[in-house]
């Protein structure tokens, strides 16, 4: 470990795709939707057309709740690949928010790491969409800032803006450490605010981005993880608490 769990009193969270598993429940949708115009597309390749579109209808239009924002996306998906997409195909997708499952680490780790810090979450997500997932998650979150609560959506400097003014307010400036998945909607602003992170990169095993856009940026990452639990754990060791 490259960084001194000491130094810090609360983690902040990204949600979708660090603690659920967001590109499982997209491809259900989606998957079967593109298999059925081209049967040799696989997950992974219509989650690539998807990454850009999702990530340009949030810095498009950055009020929109996320179920409006999973619908248009959809939507411009199947204009980018030439497919149709029907309002109850974008409307599946809008809705599926609650049945995206959590990775199977992401509440034993949760739980381990709550004993020794505060815990934040900055999901990507409108209220309702957070709290059926906070559901399968099991934790009580100390702060839950939501992309409907900032007014954006992450990377948007606004949503680590209200990240910093708030962990001023719990006295937490200089000792909170951001946690996530996504270099393109977290590391890479997260840093530009001198916030350091620790990547869980839950992509370690597959090539490419899936559905995050390519960063298209170096990121000066504290530490990196395959696993959730393997970060818990580390911390665990470091302050001589393990089970």
């Amino acid at each position: 470990m490259s960084l001194d769990p000491t130094g810090y009193d609360a983690l902040s969270f990204d949600c979708y795709g660090t603690l659920i598993d967001w590109e499982a429940g997209i491809a259900a949708v989606i998957g079967p939707w593109a298999r059925r115009h081209r049967p040799e597309m696989s997950d992974e390749g219509v989650l690539v057309a998807y990454s850009e579109n999702e990530a340009a209808v949030l810095r498009e239009t950055p009020g929109i709740l996320y179920p409006d924002a999973l619908r248009e996306a959809f939507r411009r998906t199947g204009e980018a690949l030439g497919l149709p997409v029907t309002d109850i195909e974008a409307d599946t997708l809008g809705d599926s928010v609650p049945d995206w499952p959590a990775f199977d680490d992401s509440a034993e780790a949760l739980a381990i790491l709550k004993d020794h810090y505060a815990l934040v979450i900055l999901p990507n997500v409108h209220r309702a969409g957070f709290a059926a997932s906070n559901e399968r998650l099991g934790v009580e979150f100390d702060e839950i800032l939501t992309a409907q609560d900032i007014g954006s959506y992450k990377p948007n400097p606004a949503n680590f803006e209200a990240l910093e003014r708030r962990a001023a307010e719990r006295g937490w400036s200089g000792r909170l450490l951001h946690v996530a998945q996504s270099l393109f909607h977290d590391h890479v602003p997260a840093q530009q605010f001198g916030l350091p992170g620790v990547w869980i990169n839950r992509r370690h095993d597959r090539p490419g981005w899936g559905a995050t856009p390519d960063p298209q940026a170096s990121v000066d990452i504290a530490a990196e993880y395959p696993s959730l639990m393997d970060f818990a754990r580390d911390v665990e060791r470091a302050l001589g608490r393990e089970n």
